[in-house]
Formats: C-alpha cells, structure tokens, sequence
C-alpha cells in the first residue's frame, strides 16, 4: 500500500451490544484527503466501526467500546477528551436522508452552527452557501431556502444532510450507506460530491454496493464478521485480493 498519513486510525478496538461482541480488535488507519470504503455482508460490523470513530456507538443503551480511536495523535476515548467535541470533528450522514422536518432549507444546513452557538447572519449566511455548494446543492436551491428541507427529493434531502455535517467544518466525514435509499441518478450526484470533497476531508463510507466503492474510494477495507479482513489500496482489493474470503465477496460466491 502507498505511504499516506493517517488522520485517524483504530488500535484493538472492540465494542459489544450487551454480551454480543459486534468488533473483535479492529486495527486500521484512514489516510487524510482520501476516500477509503469499508464494504462487507450484513452484520459484520461496517456500521459499527464508524459509530465508535466519532463516539456515536456509545450513546445506544447497552453499547460498549474497548480499545482506542485515535485522532491526529489523540485517544478520543481518553477521558480528558469531550466526546461532543469529536463529533464536531468528525461529522456522520446518515442511511436515510433525515432534515430535521420543522426546519427550512437554510435552518437545516446551519443547525449545527447554532447549536455551537453562531448567530451572526453573514457568517451563517456565508457558510449555509458554502456548505450547500460543496454538496452540490446551491443551484437547486438557492431560491427556495425558505422551503422546508423535506419538500426536497430523497437525493436532495441526503445532499441536505452532507451540507449540515459540513457546515461546521469538520476534518473527517462518516458516511453510512449514504445512497442505499437513492435511485441512480441522485446517488451519482452523491458520488460526484465524495470525489470533490476528499480535496478538503478524509471521508469514510460504508457501502454494501461494490461498484460504489470501486467508484469513489481510495482505500478499500474487507470486513467479515467483525473482523478485518483485508485492507489496501482499492485497486489491488479488487484486482489483487490477498484473502480467498475477500475474493469470494468480490466474486458474489456471498454477500
């Protein structure tokens, strides 16, 4: 694999539903301004993993974590460290597309901001404009702001979400089967947005569609019944699988 610097990685990390260990000492690194996939069958933990990295997992009744996530050199699980804080850091879009249904166009992509406590109008201004153009949103909208975010079309709505996790200005994004419930069209504008966006973020994405991945990722990791399987460059993942299991994944023998 290339030599990239890692913005956040993982050391032995473990996390468990009540008794059911879900990740068995998962040991990887995100490189920065790269897209890298984590693709795998149901239930192997992809979305797991991602909750733990920006401290989501705990917040489920019952959830345990164990191990270490490291961001530029910091444990997020120290207790020193402010677990609201990461999550401003690391930003999550979701599976489904979910505005907040009260909210306008314009509230949605600077909720974050206010809950931080921005109330200037140029700077939300500035960054609603920033954020939706960086998801390839502005020229759609740009004359509806007013509109409530859930007049748009399940694509609109998901690049929506995109922009209200990037209008704080967070350093890494998760993003979790973010065109799982997208047609075709609306998932290649998804896609065009990751590509751009990698310029500025190390994206993470969970994604059980294959060509998704061989798409817009960078890195590509394998993972089977909470195991890490396989990690690498996407391209040798899936020219050049090291493993007979990724190989057979790849190959559709399961899934």
């Amino acid at each position: 694999m290339d030599s990239y610097t890692v913005k956040l990685s993982t050391k032995d990390l473990k996390a468990k539903f009540g008794k059911v260990q879900v990740l068995k000492g998962i040991n990887i690194g995100f490189p920065e301004n790269k897209v890298t996939a984590i693709m795998g069958p149901s239930g192997c933990g992809k979305t797991t993993l991602i909750r733990c990295l920006n401290r989501i997992h705990e917040l489920t009744p019952g959830a345990k974590v164990e191990g270490e996530v490291i961001l530029d050199g910091v444990n997020i699980y120290s207790p020193k460290v402010d677990p609201v804080a990461i999550r401003r850091r690391i930003g999550m879009v979701f599976q489904k597309p979910n505005p907040f249904p009260t909210m306008s166009i314009f509230d949605n992509a600077v909720s974050g901001l206010k809950l931080n406590g921005i109330r200037d109008k140029t700077i939300l201004n500035e960054l609603a404009e920033k954020s939706l153009r960086m998801a390839f949103l502005w020229d759609e909208v740009k004359g509806d702001l007013k509109k409530p975010g859930t007049a748009l079309s399940g694509g609109q709505q998901q690049r929506l979400c995109i922009a209200r996790a990037l209008a704080v200005e967070p350093e890494v994004i998760l993003m979790d089967e973010p065109c799982s419930a997208l047609d075709p069209i609306a998932t290649a504008k998804i896609e065009e947005s990751i590509r751009a966006l990698k310029k500025e973020f190390t994206i993470v994405i969970v994604t059980h569609n294959l060509q998704q991945a061989a798409r817009v990722s960078d890195l590509t990791a394998f993972m089977y019944l909470g195991q890490l399987i396989e990690f690498g460059n996407t391209k040798d993942i899936f020219e050049h699988p090291n493993n007979p299991l990724t190989e057979k994944y790849i190959t559709g023998e399961f899934g």
